[in-house]
């Protein structure tokens, strides 16, 4: 029996990349009118080899690359970039089709919801707050609560603990299946692998379950507690 359905955060019920792509691109723009004399590819080179060394959460990734081309941080340049990120993060900030609705029938079958994300808690609160999605979940983990990323088992164990509910009661929906399915799985939570938010070409997931639409979570609860 279902009692509960976990969810990753970006790229299962946010489009985080598509939004991280367009916030960068804008604060690009912005320090290049700003007086940041280098093409936009080349910036967009540092910013995403900054990433990859610190983590896409880094939070002063301006700064640094600022401060690795001037050995300084020039303000002007900065605040312009750090606005035009804003302005656009929020534009780009949107749901996948289709996850409020399967949000509240979820919830009309008495399931528990939660997340487990591996941004920091500030920023998944405040992107669940922005999308108006915070009073939806039972529990919400994210690393700063474990201080351990998928696939361990720690955020895992923490969710199912915060919810009342045995691995086997529960399902885990992820679009990164080294993480979101592995890391589950090792707990004995039933899997399933958000193809449509898939940004890593994966071709085998090992979940147990795929969707190309979240609704299809409705239909995977609804057949394993029917028993069929």
């Amino acid at each position: 029996m279902i009692k509960a359905v976990v969810f990753d955060l970006d790229n299962t019920l946010v489009d985080f990349m598509a939004m991280k792509n367009q916030a960068i691109d804008a604060a690009i723009h912005a320090m290049r009118d700003a007086g940041f004399r280098l093409t936009h590819e080349e910036i967009r080179k540092r910013i995403d080899a900054i990433y990859a060394e610190r983590g896409i959460e880094f939070q002063s990734v301006f700064d640094q690359l600022l401060f690795d081309e001037f050995s300084k941080v020039d303000y002007k340049i900065l605040a312009s970039g750090i606005i035009a990120y804003r302005r656009a993060r929020e534009a780009a900030l949107v749901l996948y089709p289709h996850v409020s609705i399967t949000l509240i029938e979820l919830m009309k079958m008495n399931l528990k919801l939660a997340v487990v994300s591996d941004a920091p808690g500030r920023e998944a609160w405040l992107r669940l707050c922005y999308l108006n999605l915070h009073h939806m979940f039972d529990a919400v983990v994210t690393f700063d609560d474990t201080k351990m990323r998928k696939p361990n088992r720690e955020p895992f164990v923490e969710v199912l603990k915060r919810l009342g509910v045995r691995a086997e009661e529960s399902l885990m929906i992820g679009d990164w299946a080294e993480r979101d399915v592995v890391g589950a799985a090792q707990v004995g939570m039933k899997t399933i692998f958000a193809r449509y938010g898939d940004t890593f070409g994966t071709v085998i997931s090992h979940a147990d379950y795929e969707v190309d639409d979240i609704t299809q979570v409705i239909d995977i609860v609804t057949q394993l507690n029917s028993g069929s």
